[in-house]
């Protein structure tokens, strides 16, 4: 029997909670919020991330296969797919994002007197792209080919622990060399 901690919770006391309940007050992000508030939905998705789950039906249904463990993971209960729809759909990303930039703050000075391996001094970078297909019929604002829809992302990555110092979402016919000029050097 496991007496130690989960994973889960393992993984979780590397975020910063007291910043984030500061950026969560700062954005008024649980203001009018009665059940499921922007950490307990944090704590939701990245569990089903580490879990592989995508639909709500398969994240609910793994949360409620855990349920003795819902309490370590820092969660009071289920939350009902409704109500994850509602606050998926609610909840301002601006939140999110100034965690995630935090995040990067953090793990960038940890790596910052690792050597890239390439032999070089400086700073190396690496900028990348990928496709994110879409339907065509539910994002129709996002038009790539005829039948498709898409957007792109680009990512500048510090090779000094692989960790994004730059990311832009476009659509999915803009080039990698435009990138370039909305780069900041």
């Amino acid at each position: 029997m496991n007496v130690g901690k989960t994973l889960f919770a393992q993984v979780m006391e590397y975020v910063p909670w007291k910043t984030f309940g500061r950026i969560i007050d700062r954005h008024g992000g649980d203001s009018g919020v009665r059940t499921l508030g922007c950490a307990d939905l944090f704590r939701v998705m990245a569990f089903s991330q580490l879990t592989w789950r995508e639909p709500l039906r398969d994240i609910e249904s793994c949360l409620t296969a855990n349920q003795s463990k819902l309490f370590h993971m820092g969660l009071s209960g289920v939350p009902a797919r409704s109500t994850l729809s509602d606050a998926l759909n609610q909840r301002d990303w601006h939140i999110y994002h100034a965690l995630a930039m935090r995040l990067i703050l953090r793990a960038r000075d940890l790596y910052a007197k690792e050597s890239t391996g390439l032999g070089l001094d400086a700073a190396v970078y690496a900028l990348d792209s990928t496709t994110i297909d879409l339907c065509l019929s539910l994002f129709d604002w996002a038009p790539f080919r005829t039948t498709k829809a898409a957007v792109k992302m680009h990512t500048l990555l510090d090779l000094r622990g692989a960790i994004p110092a730059f990311i832009h979402i476009s659509d999915g016919k803009m080039g990698e060399v435009n990138v370039f000029d909305i780069l900041v050097p």
